[in-house]
């Protein structure tokens, strides 16, 4: 289970981190081309790899928000790549989802955790009313996700990492506030959190 200490060991670890944007873009791009692989759902198939799968879905919801500059995008494109789920199209959508619209709205690891766990849990029926497995466990991952960075909205998870709330598209001088602290670098903190706790949750209750 996440603590304060693993975030703030986690935000130290990317402050200091060399990025590695080519290699990056490599790995993202493969996804871009070529779709999201097709990947075995089976409980059995993947808690043998539980540790690896986790240290790796958080590594790359990091990485692909470091890149995009988006922390929806980053978190989803994660654990899409991890489970096989999803879409480029859906990766595109989400364009406008960090801080839903930069508005002081959810977290983009919040929407894209969401969408993660009832793409995997969603019943097939889409008129089913009674689908509450996605609901069940997207109220699981926000209780998690606020219990460690306080909030599930942009303005408490950025007070959470920064000490404060940047507006980065309300005018320039924010914006060069937010990089001036390391927004880039630092940002990346909740999608890989995020995509952690999500991945957890998936394996948790694949059958």
């Amino acid at each position: 289970m996440e603590t304060k200490d693993t975030l703030t060991a986690r935000l130290k670890y990317l402050e200091e981190r060399q990025w590695n944007l080519p290699v990056i873009k490599e790995k993202f791009d493969k996804n871009v081309q070529n779709g999201f692989p097709q990947i075995s759902l089976l409980k059995s198939d993947v808690m043998p790899r539980r540790d690896e799968i986790l240290d790796l879905v958080q590594l790359r919801a990091e990485e692909y928000c470091y890149l995009t500059r988006n922390c929806a995008r980053g978190t989803t494109t994660a654990l899409f790549e991890t489970f096989g789920l999803g879409s480029m199209d859906i990766i595109k959508g989400l364009a406008a989802m960090p801080g839903f619209g930069m508005t002081g709205g959810p977290c983009g690891a919040v929407t894209g955790g969401i969408i993660a766990l009832a793409l995997c849990f969603g019943d097939d029926d889409l008129i089913n009313w009674e689908d509450i497995i996605p609901l069940v466990l997207c109220r699981e991952y926000l209780a998690r996700f606020e219990d460690l960075f306080g909030s599930t909205q942009c303005p408490g998870v950025q007070e959470r990492i920064f000490g404060r709330y940047y507006d980065a598209l309300a005018n320039w001088e924010n914006y060069e506030l937010f990089m001036k602290a390391r927004g880039r670098e630092k940002c990346p903190l909740a999608p890989g959190m995020g995509a952690r706790m999500v991945a957890e949750i998936i394996m948790n209750n694949l059958t």
